[in-house]
């Protein structure tokens, strides 16, 4: 499966059976969702059959599980399903329900990844968006719990469960990807202590839990239909419930999140963390390139640490965005304090258009010195083909230099790149480079 392009279902299925907390008989179905839409529910039990978007800003309760809520429309306990379509790589689907909760089945989330398995999964035209966290995020609660995403290449979850009085401290860290996620994670069960039993049920809830959809912990025995299936199966399902609360963002993840106890207050609260933060990150990116898949913001310190350049031969003052390992925007505002335009056209200010071909070349350096096997080397020159220029850049403008990879041979890259100012292309040329060690 290709993590560049966003992928929905390729066909319907339906699952039926008992919710865990209000022990109704449910019939739930997966189906396809178009580009963009995201994960909805759909009660279909209801007049008019209203949708709930599976949104942080709908999160009201979470009393032992996740619940969404439209107005005085509610969907109860909805981690599983989200988790399962999320650790299987599907970002658009339509989850439809004649009730407000979905069949606990096993207490995991195996029975949505077999459902999954059984609709299909089929690959999208429009690219996904991924988030890769540049800097550290922290969160953490009164009551010991800690949750901390920090940037890493991959998306990554590291979990360590803590039980009241210590009890099953268990810890679980891996890569999440589909392959993982249905091996090591789908089938990881809920899990109550015994203790809280008798005040769930005082509550009216899990009126459908049993032994057969849930492991419960007595004292420091386990009390279960079967045996562990897991030696740390407790951390692994809090990975699970992690991976399908922090998606309610809206936005994929690159980053390590570290977790201790983590819960569904907790795991929510920082969905809703993500989401500010990511409106805040997108609010930097000028409107022509507001549609970009793969974005990661590298600030001026972090595009030093890159490239060689210093003023006044610097020409990139932000890196707003990248898809995959292939391509990159970068922004460079133009003013009139740069140090050309005394001497270039006095009294008709324009920026020289070789120093577009500069802002080319380092963006497209960025991009290919962020490669690991690329790290610490430098790039040179070696041709600049079907160069163009269409139109002046004057002072007040933001240059937008979009670069993309065209082939990359041993030390050699060759890329093709444009400038474009309020979305209108302004130059562009194709960039050869040797990369060697400074």
């Amino acid at each position: 499966m290709s993590s560049a392009v966003q992928h929905t279902l390729a066909g319907s299925a339906t699952l039926e059976g008992t919710s865990l907390h209000t022990g109704e008989k449910v019939s739930l179905t997966i189906s396809p969702a178009a580009e963009g839409q995201g994960l909805k529910f759909r009660r279909i039990d209801l007049p008019d059959k209203p949708f709930i978007s599976a949104d942080a800003e709908k999160v009201q309760t979470v009393e032992r599980a996740t619940t969404l809520a439209e107005g005085s429309v509610k969907v109860h306990t909805v981690e599983h399903v989200i988790s399962a379509l999320t650790g299987m790589g599907i970002d658009n689907a339509l989850i439809e329900m004649d009730a407000n909760e979905p069949p606990i089945g096993d207490g995991s989330s195996k029975p949505f990844v077999q459902l999954i398995r059984k609709a299909g999964i089929a690959a999208q035209a429009a690219p996904r968006r991924v988030w890769e966290i540049r800097e550290p995020i922290h969160m953490e609660t009164g009551d010991g719990t800690l949750i901390t995403i920090v940037p890493c290449k991959t998306f990554r979850i590291s979990v360590t469960n803590v039980g009241p009085q210590g009890r099953f401290t268990q810890y679980f860290s891996s890569e999440i990807t589909p392959a993982i996620y249905e091996k090591e994670i789908c089938a990881a069960r809920t899990f109550v202590y015994y203790e809280d039993v008798k005040p769930l049920l005082d509550k009216g809830l899990i009126k459908g839990g049993s032994l057969e959809s849930a492991i419960v912990i007595r004292g420091n025995e386990v009390m279960s239909k079967e045996s562990l299936r897991f030696t740390n199966e407790f951390a692994r399902h809090k990975a699970l419930d992690l991976i399908g609360d922090l998606m309610l963002a809206g936005i994929r993840i690159l980053g390590h999140v570290i977790a201790i106890k983590p819960g569904h207050g907790p795991n929510t609260k920082m969905a809703g963390i993500l989401k500010t933060e990511y409106g805040k990150m997108r609010s930097m990116v000028p409107a022509p390139i507001s549609i970009l898949s793969g974005e990661g913001v590298l600030d001026i310190h972090e595009v030093l640490k890159i490239l060689p350049h210093r003023y006044p031969f610097l020409m990139v003052d932000r890196i707003v965005g990248f898809e995959g390992e292939s391509k990159c925007i970068g922004v460079k505002n133009v003013t009139i304090n740069e140090p050309y335009f005394p001497g270039h056209f006095p009294g008709h200010p324009i920026m020289p258009g070789v120093l577009q071909l500069e802002a080319m070349a380092q963006v497209s350096s960025v991009l290919m010195l962020r490669k690991p096997e690329n790290i610490g080397k430098i790039g040179y020159f070696m041709s600049a083909d079907n160069v163009k220029w269409r139109r002046p850049v004057l002072p007040g403008d933001t240059l937008v230099i979009e670069t993309d990879i065209v082939k990359m041979r041993g030390s050699i890259g060759q890329t093709r790149c444009r400038c474009l100012v309020n979305g209108e292309v302004v130059s562009e040329a194709e960039l050869k480079f040797a990369l060697l060690d400074r």
